[in-house]
C-alpha cells in the first residue's frame, strides 16, 4: 500500500489540490462549502440570495406545484432517501411510474447538462421540466404560475427574492435551482483521509481506494471532486431488452449515444439505492459485480468496460471504499413546517 496517495494520475492530483483550494475559497462562498468541495459557481443571471434560496426551498417542498397538490419535487428527491425516492423508478401524479430512477439531487451545483439523458442545459431548466411533465406532476406552467401568484404568501417571498409579484416560470426555476445548489454533500471519511486525518477510514476502505483508483480504474468515469466526468456512457444496462430506452440518443441523435446515460455522482451512493439509470440493480455488491463481468453486452458497449477481475477481498474492499464518500450537509437542511398562504 505504500504511495498509493501518489499514485492516482492527474484527475486525482487535481481533486487534492482542490481540497486547499475549497478551504482558501470558503470565505468567497455565499454558501458554507463542506471540506472536498469546490466553492459554487452561481450563475450570472441567477446569483446566490438567501431570500431566493428560502424561496427556492417552499416551492422545492410544495405538492401544490402539481395539477393535484400531491406531487412535489421532494416526493421523488426526498431527504430521507438522499433526495432520491428509494425506488427503482418513481411515481408521478395518479400513481403513473416513470421509466427512470431519480437521481440524487446532493451536489447537483457541480453537473453540467441534467437528467439522465443531459436534455436540461441548465440546473433552471431542470427544475421546471418535471412540472408539465403529465406523468410527473402534470401543471401547465402558465397554471402554475397562476396557482402561485393566488398566493399572497408567495407573491410576498417572490417580490423579496426578485422584486417582483408578476414572476414567471422562469423565477419559478431559478429559485428551486438556487435552493437547490445549497444540497452539497463533503466531509466524507474519504475527504478526511485526503485532507490528513489517516484514521477517518478504515483499513478495508484505504485497499478499497488502491482497487478504485488503481486495479479497476473507476475514476475514468467517477472522477474529481464530485466524483463523475459528467459525460455519457453505455454501460450494456437494459439493452437486452425487446425496446431498450435509447437514453442520450433520444437528445442528440448520435449514434454514439445510443444506450448512454449520463455518470452519476458517487457521492453519498450507500445511501441512494437502488443503482442504474433504471434502478435495476439493488446494491452496491450487486454494482461491484456488474462492472466485474464488464457490463452487459451490446451494439454500443462503452470501450472502458471490460472484465476487471477482481478477487472476494477487493469486491468487498471497494464497496467499502464507496461508503467513505457518505458525506455531510445535506443532512441540515429540513422540509418546512408550512406553507405560504
Amino acid at each position: 500500500m505504500n504511495g498509493i496517495v501518489l499514485r492516482y494520475g492527474m484527475a486525482a492530483a487535481a481533486l487534492v489540490v482542490s481540497f486547499s483550494g475549497a478551504l482558501a475559497q470558503q470565505s468567497k462562498s455565499p454558501i458554507p462549502i463542506p471540506l472536498g468541495l469546490l466553492p459554487i459557481q452561481f450563475p450570472k443571471d441567477n446569483p446566490y440570495s438567501a431570500a431566493k434560496a428560502e424561496l427556492g426551498k417552499l416551492l422545492y417542498f410544495d405538492p401544490r406545484l402539481s395539477g393535484d397538490n400531491t406531487v412535489s419535487c421532494a416526493t421523488c428527491h426526498a431527504p430521507q432517501f438522499a433526495y432520491t425516492d428509494g425506488k427503482p423508478v418513481s411515481t408521478g401524479i395518479r400513481g403513473q411510474k416513470g421509466g427512470r430512477s431519480a437521481p440524487t439531487v446532493i451536489n447537483r451545483a457541480y453537473s453540467l447538462a441534467q437528467f439522465w439523458d443531459g436534455r436540461a442545459a441548465t440546473l433552471e431548466a431542470q427544475a421546471v421540466g418535471p412540472i408539465a411533465n403529465p406523468i410527473e406532476m402534470d401543471q401547465t406552467h402558465d397554471a402554475c404560475v397562476a396557482k402561485l401568484r393566488g398566493i399572497a404568501g408567495y407573491r410576498q417571498l417572490f417580490a423579496k427574492a426578485f422584486g417582483t409579484e408578476e414572476f414567471t416560470i422562469d423565477h419559478v426555476g431559478k429559485a428551486i435551482a438556487t435552493f437547490e445548489r445549497t444540497v452539497l454533500s463533503g466531509n466524507s471519511p474519504y475527504d478526511r483521509y485526503k485532507a490528513g486525518n489517516k484514521a477517518a477510514m478504515t483499513a478495508s476502505q484505504i485497499r478499497g481506494m488502491d482497487v478504485y483508483f488503481n486495479k479497476a480504474k473507476c475514476d475514468q468515469c467517477h472522477e474529481g471532486v464530485n466524483f463523475t466526468s459528467n459525460a455519457y456512457h453505455n454501460l450494456g444496462v437494459g439493452m437486452n431488452k425487446p425496446n431498450p430506452d435509447e437514453g442520450r440518443f433520444v437528445v442528440t441523435k448520435n449514434p454514439a449515444d445510443w444506450g448512454a446515460f449520463k455518470t452519476p455522482t458517487l457521492r453519498d451512493i450507500a445511501r441512494s439505492a437502488p443503482y442504474m439509470h433504471d434502478g435495476s440493480v439493488a446494491t452496491l455488491e450487486e454494482v461491484v459485480e456488474f462492472y466485474d463481468k464488464g457490463g452487459e453486452p451490446n451494439k454500443n458497449l462503452d470501450k472502458t468496460m471490460k472484465p476487471l477481475k477482481l478477487s472476494a477481498q477487493e469486491k468487498a474492499d471497494l464497496v467499502d471504499f464507496m461508503r467513505a464518500l457518505n458525506g455531510e450537509g445535506w443532512q441540515s437542511i429540513k422540509a418546512p413546517a408550512r406553507f405560504p398562504q
